[in-house]
């Protein structure tokens, strides 16, 4: 919290705002004039730095009781954060005893805005009530005597809770701010047994955090919940702690009941979730805070936010909660404003005495937490995923349950994938790629996409004609992440270009062409647009898409033309080739067939020329014509008409003709030898029997014929 003086008013300001909000409550039962400060500042003084919520009080008699005692320009000086939350923590967050109590005030005598003059009065505190109360005021003072309502808390070194969770017990710690993150391993080593060497403390908001870390330079609220681990301990053996690891790691599936939309939702949390987490997560889907939660459905034995579901008694592996807003005190005065004296809300019309709240320093995201609230988001992607396509799965859910189903389908899969569907396929069928780039601490965030990316028009455009792939930079990693990927794929001049944007120029929409050898960025869209303006650069860069898609189909039909003519080119050399192939087989077949049969027939002219010389040498000696034997004379004609004579005995036995005629290449097997007179079949006959016998003597003509 920090404050400053105007004009007679007393600007507050907070980090927390439901801390804003408790004490606008406290300072209206109070009866102060209370408002929220979001559009405007006095002209002459400058701005103070900013913060998350911002009330002012003013003594104005149009606007503060003047019975109350204060009056003129007060300004307690205090701009640290943390000290201004202690000073209310110490007054139960009674905003009015925390400021009488760091008014500026030296022995009684409170120092004058004018000339260094002074208004001497009695000390403040418990014993100088009456002396106060009856002081007369002075009209050139810069302060009036104030009487506090209670006694006056001096300042004391800020003190913070934490509850420590480990296994089955739970473990109070309580120190002052300025101690370190290794104050409380010490406390929990004499508590828990466990060397702090081997504790691994979890739960901080800010991440993992080292031993020497101050807890001051954390930011914490008065109130905290950790959690040790100790990986290097083997886990208890009782059958107790085991069945409580198990629940631990369980998932619960919660079915949430929004009362008064009558709308439900379907949660899944492991068991070391808390109940903390739980509400926080159901206000950023309802949107009703924390605080002002009805619950109902939640077991007895859930007594404490901080417990984990494991240990809640919750009905596993379902159960069912119904939530509501309750009515907020504030809300209940609001109503009954024109009833209460001297308390109302300053309009926007009040503008004479104040600018744009931009230059008080506080924008419209920081008055009405949209800052604050983001961060209680659940992430729209996983820090450091190693996966892209299950962030993006990630992102389509989250996206889906903050901004309703009808969006833009994103696809699912890396940025090289998302190139290689949008620009590597045929001319026809390619699209533009759509990148968008979420920032959910960009104030521009929630009504680019619920009102211009979430718009049918949009919606229905960019299925048609994109491939549409998201990314969140909201986390420092992923952001890192895709600058690296954009430099791989764009280069560095796109790189640095998103690199420069600010938080509240985000979301963007990048518009990318694929080209022959690069990718081309044609338009980078911020947030900050209207539907019609988004949907006219969506058409624009569909145009200049639209023509270069018409040459690429250009270059692709004639391309596919010519590769035909060569595919059929090729086609007809191959028949050719084909059918010289064929034919040369055929010639190859049909010469290793003659050569086959001519090494058949010399085979067989071979085999008949060695059974013909054979015989020719086993015939009997021819007789001679004056021999006393008796001889028979044959003449044998061949086929071809040639005669060849012989003489053999008459009692030479038929076989020794047949031989005779074989030895002259004219074996029995393949002729038959014919008789003139009468004509006879002298093969028929028996070879065994003697020319005399077969009636071959003393001569005879005989004739060769070959058999069928």
């Amino acid at each position: 919290m920090s404050q400053k003086c105007f004009n007679g008013r007393i600007a507050l300001r907070f980090r927390d705002p439901w801390k804003a909000e408790f004490c606008q409550g406290e300072l209206f039962e109070s009866g102060f004039s209370v408002r929220p400060e979001p559009s405007r500042r006095p002209r002459t003084t400058p701005a103070p730095p900013s913060s998350d919520g911002q009330w002012v009080l003013t003594d104005s008699p149009e606007y503060f009781p003047r019975e109350h005692g204060l009056s003129g320009k007060a300004c307690t000086g205090i701009e640290n954060i943390d000290e201004a939350i202690t000073l209310l923590e110490q007054n139960n967050w009674d905003l009015v005893a925390a400021i009488n109590g760091v008014i500026p005030q030296e022995n009684g005598i409170l120092q004058s805005e004018y000339g260094g003059e002074t208004l001497h009065g009695p000390a403040y505190g418990p014993t100088s009530h009456s002396a106060a109360a009856s002081s007369p005021p002075s009209s050139s003072s810069a302060f009036r005597h104030v009487v506090p309502s209670r006694q006056i808390v001096e300042r004391q070194p800020r003190m913070l809770d934490f509850r420590v969770e480990y296994r089955d017990r739970n473990v109070d710690v309580v120190l002052e701010d300025s101690s370190t993150v290794g104050d409380i391993k010490h406390i929990l080593e004499n508590e828990l047994q466990i060397p702090a060497s081997k504790m691994l403390l979890k739960g901080w908001k800010t991440g993992d955090v080292d031993d020497s870390t101050v807890l001051k330079t954390l930011h914490l609220p008065k109130n905290n919940c950790l959690y040790v681990l100790t990986p290097d301990l083997p886990p208890p053996s009782s059958s107790h702690s085991g069945a409580l690891q198990e629940s631990l790691n369980q998932n619960f599936m919660l079915i949430v009941t929004h009362r008064e939309v009558q709308r439900e939702y379907n949660l899944n949390f492991s068991g070391s979730s808390t109940i903390q987490e739980v509400k926080r997560n159901v206000y950023d889907l309802t949107s009703i805070p924390v605080r002002h939660q009805l619950w109902e459905g939640w077991p007895p034995s859930a007594t404490d936010d901080s417990m984990t579901l494991a240990v809640a008694g919750l009905t596993f592996p379902c159960h069912r909660l119904t939530v509501g807003r309750r009515s907020s005190p504030v809300q209940t005065r609001e109503q009954s404003e024109e009833q209460c004296t001297d308390v109302h809300m300053v309009s926007d019309s009040d503008g004479d005495d104040f600018e744009d709240a931009t230059e008080f320093g506080v924008d419209d995201g920081e008055m009405f937490g949209v800052a604050s609230s983001a961060l209680r988001k659940s992430p729209m992607m996983p820090e450091n995923a190693e996966n892209e396509g299950d962030a993006l799965l990630q992102f389509t859910a989250e996206f889906s349950s903050r901004y309703g189903d009808c969006h833009p389908v994103y696809f699912i899969g890396s940025l090289e994938a998302a190139f290689q569907e949008a620009f590597y396929g045929k001319a026809r069928d390619r699209k533009l790629l759509a990148i968008y780039l979420h920032h959910d601490e960009s104030v521009l965030t929630n009504v680019f996409c619920s009102q211009m990316l979430c718009a049918e028009s949009i919606v229905s455009y960019l299925s048609q004609n994109f491939i549409t792939w998201a990314w969140d930079m909201t986390k420092e990693a992923n952001r890192a992440r895709f600058l690296t990927m954009c430099t791989r794929h764009f280069g560095s001049v796109v790189a640095q270009t998103i690199r420069t944007q600010k938080t509240d120029q985000f979301p963007l929409f990048l518009i990318i062409m694929g080209k022959r050898s690069s990718n081309e960025v044609l338009n980078v869209i911020q947030g900050n647009t209207t539907v019609d303006e988004l949907m006219m650069r969506l058409m624009a860069a569909m145009e200049i898409f639209s023509a270069q898609q018409q040459e690429d189909i250009k270059d692709e039909d004639e391309r596919e033309a010519r590769e035909n003519v060569k595919r059929e080119q090729d086609e007809a050399y191959r028949i050719s080739l084909e059918a010289d192939r064929a034919k040369r087989e055929a010639q190859e077949r049909e010469m290793a067939e003659q050569f086959r049969l001519e090494q058949i027939r010399k085979e067989q002219e071979e085999e008949r020329e060695a059974i013909r010389l054979s015989l020719e040498q086993s015939l009997p000696p021819e007789p001679k014509e004056e021999s006393t034997e008796s001889v028979s004379k044959l003449r044998i004609r061949t086929p071809s008409g040639e005669f060849f004579e012989r003489r053999f005995l008459a009692s030479s036995k038929l076989q020794v003709v047949f031989d005779f005629v074989a030895s002259k290449g004219y074996p029995w097997e393949e002729y038959k030898l014919l008789g003139t007179f009468p004509r006879r079949d002298v093969t028929q006959l028996d070879p065994n029997k003697s020319l005399l016998e077969v009636k071959l003597y003393p001569q005879e003509t005989l004739f060769l014929e070959a058999k069928e």
